[in-house]
């Protein structure tokens, strides 16, 4: 080691000018880093006018709420806990109504707000439900309880409460998510099915597209009913599976085990047992639907083009989903391109039959998140990640980037717009461009009632070149050129 860099080590300081020692006399810094001087700070809350005069806050946990509510209501207790049994939750929605408050905010924990939330609407109270990064935007002293602050902010009016549909539509909801847990429960055991099968050496997922169509199923019984010849397994296949019965004997060729065989059985019969489950869901949804009023007014319901004319998947309602959503809404959302009767019904069970909670379609856009954050400071736009988008687990958003990645390759307006977006800016932005398309689609239907009619590929092509072709000659002339069609080509 070198002199120098031993100095160095010892703790004498190389390169780095040594510490000086501030006059105390100096005048302090009127400026901050940036040059924002230092008496900009923002005002406290306290200053700002207030919106809400009778409002409280509710801290929620899973066993005790704490409630805050002005202090010229209750000078004594004005932040008081509770249980969270029923009888709690009425206790609270008395003490604020002797202190006669009108909205309530509460934080939104797990599932532990809904009671509460469902007791204090029922008791007529104005109940908003806040994202907890809401409450994180602001600053606060620490020596302010939880339920204290959200009452503040509550009374200031720098809380926005979350989207809630109405109670009708928050039963559909409920009966729509139940359906969708039992689907991915159903699925898993699907997987479990194929993992027996192959610790088997059983390559029936090689030879047949779906192992739960009509071969697969009658194949995969008969396995379990104690059949073990290829060939008499090959038999079952149905008449419109691609591959012969010889493919179909290769690949059934395997090695019997019986813990893989119990599997298999256990799989198949919690496979069924979880869709017999959705069957009686779907009697349930049904059965909910015809309680909602006709909004049709006795139009009939058009057919469906050819393209839309197929039968149902396993996974879907076997009712007539399609009139029951018609006679719903008195639109047909399945008319819009990608999107089918069950996606327009799992649509519908989250934002209800009117978007009149969204002002604008921007406002719907906005809270599906399928619109570029407005991440700017200083007046530039900031790069934060790969995806301009704000990244939610919004149930609509998933839905309407489904049917997006459907029409890719149609020949629909849509598809020749998401196509158009692919080559310049990749399939990921092209799939959410599209179902922001989608998103405006449905909100105009609601919002007007008008239907939609598609345009078609090349009509779209054709107006969007006729768009180029106007801002190359409005260029040209900025410029001072004349922009001339070539007669060659």
């Amino acid at each position: 080691m070198s002199r120098k860099k031993r100095k160095n080590k010892q703790g004498v300081s190389g390169n780095k000018k040594p510490l000086e020692v501030r006059n105390a006399s100096a005048k302090p810094r009127t400026t901050r880093r940036g040059g924002l001087p230092v008496d900009n700070a923002p005002p406290p809350i306290e200053s700002l006018k207030q919106v809400n005069a009778n409002a409280a806050g509710i801290d929620i946990a899973a066993n005790v709420h704490f409630v805050a509510v002005p202090k010229d209501r209750d000078a004594e207790h004005p932040v008081r806990s509770f249980g969270a049994f029923t009888a709690d939750l009425d206790a609270i929605a008395d003490w604020l109504s002797e202190c006669r408050i009108e909205t309530v905010a509460m934080e939104s924990t797990g599932v532990y707000w809904i009671p509460l939330f469902e007791v204090l609407e029922r008791r007529g109270f104005t109940v908003i439900l806040v994202e907890p990064s809401q409450i994180k935007k602001f600053r606060r002293k620490t020596d302010v309880l939880d339920c204290q602050w959200i009452q503040t902010l509550h009374t200031f009016g720098l809380l926005t409460g979350s989207f809630r549909p109405e109670d009708q539509i928050i039963v559909l909801r409920a009966y729509m998510r139940q359906r969708e847990m039992l689907v991915k429960s159903a699925a898993q055991h699907i997987q479990h099915m194929q993992k027996a099968m192959e610790q088997m050496n059983l390559k029936l997922t090689e030879v047949i597209s779906d192992i739960l169509g009509a071969t697969g199923m009658a194949i995969i019984d008969a396995i379990l009913a104690g059949e073990r010849d290829p060939h008499q397994l090959a038999k079952l296949r149905n008449e419109k599976c691609k591959n012969d019965e010889a493919t179909i004997a290769l690949a059934l060729q395997g090695n019997w085990r019986d813990e893989h065989l119990f599997s298999l059985r256990q799989a198949m019969d919690l496979y069924r047992y979880y869709h017999q489950k959705i069957v009686e869901v779907d009697n349930q949804i049904e059965a909910y639907l015809r309680q909602f009023d006709d909004q049709s007014g006795g139009k009939p319901l058009a057919k469906p083009p050819r393209a839309k004319q197929r039968s149902k998947t396993t996974n879907e309602p076997k009712f007539d989903t399609r009139t029951m959503l018609y006679e719903m809404l008195g639109v047909d959302l399945t008319s819009i391109d990608g999107i089918g009767a069950h996606s327009a019904l799992q649509i519908v069970s989250e934002i209800g039959i009117t978007v009149d909670a969204f002002p604008t379609e921007k406002h719907f856009v906005s809270w599906l998140s399928l619109c570029p954050e407005a991440n700017k400071s200083g007046g530039k736009k900031q790069k934060k990640g790969k995806s301009p988008t704000h990244r939610s687990s919004n149930r609509v958003a998933q839905t309407l980037r489904v049917c997006a990645q459907t029409l890719i390759q149609s020949k629909c307006a849509l598809g020749a717009f998401g196509r158009r977006l692919r080559g310049r800016d990749g399939a990921a932005s092209a799939i959410t461009a599209i179902a922001r398309k989608l998103a405006i689609i449905v909100y105009t239907m609601l919002k007007t009632g008008r239907p939609y009619k598609d345009i078609g590929a090349d009509a779209y092509n054709g107006r969007f070149q006729e768009k180029l072709v106007a801002s190359l000659r409005r260029r040209a002339t900025e410029l001072g050129y004349d922009l001339q069609p070539n007669l060659a080509v």
